[in-house]
């Protein structure tokens, strides 16, 4: 007799279940948000602001949208913030279009970000996303600020909030 099959069965369910959710995390896409799509934050619709936007999907099919890029990682760096299957994604503004940025979704976790550029977003001075090193590197080289990977970014990189978020 094997470990697997000597567990209780209530044990081997639970273990499934907890193994299907993590699967389904990873499977996870980004949706394009609708044309009357709002911030989870602050009921703000996304298409009215220029920037990258931001949307977390959830195990559950839920999917919160952000309406700033800044939103969204104040979100996930707050330890308070748990809640199962959860996958963050950004646009890439190396190819999106900063007036009216649609497609372009990459994994939050995976992005390099410019901190501190003349970029303004929905929230005022923002954090821009993208996919490549080169591109972020130059995007700071026309418009300031600093190249940093998510593991780099924290609250007091990313300064104060805005409208009290």
């Amino acid at each position: 007799m094997n470990k697997i099959t000597s567990t209780p069965r209530w044990r081997r369910l639970l273990l499934a279940a907890l193994l299907a959710g993590c699967g389904q995390a990873a499977s996870l896409q980004a949706l394009e948000p609708a044309a009357d799509s709002a911030c989870a934050l602050d009921g703000m619709v996304l298409r009215d602001y220029p920037g990258a936007k931001a949307q977390i999907r959830y195990g559950d099919g839920k999917t919160d949208y952000f309406c700033d890029v800044v939103e969204l990682l104040r979100t996930m760096l707050a330890p308070e913030q748990t809640r199962g299957a959860a996958v963050p994604f950004v646009q890439d503004m190396g190819k999106a279009d900063w007036r009216r940025p649609q497609g372009h979704w990459i994994a939050a976790r995976a992005a390099v970000y410019v901190v501190g550029s003349r970029a303004v977003g929905s929230m005022g001075p923002t954090v821009v996303p993208f996919a490549q090193r080169a591109d972020a590197e130059a995007f700071a080289g026309r418009e300031g600020g600093r190249v940093l990977a998510f593991a780099d970014l924290s609250p007091a990189t990313l300064g104060a909030p805005a409208h009290g978020h």
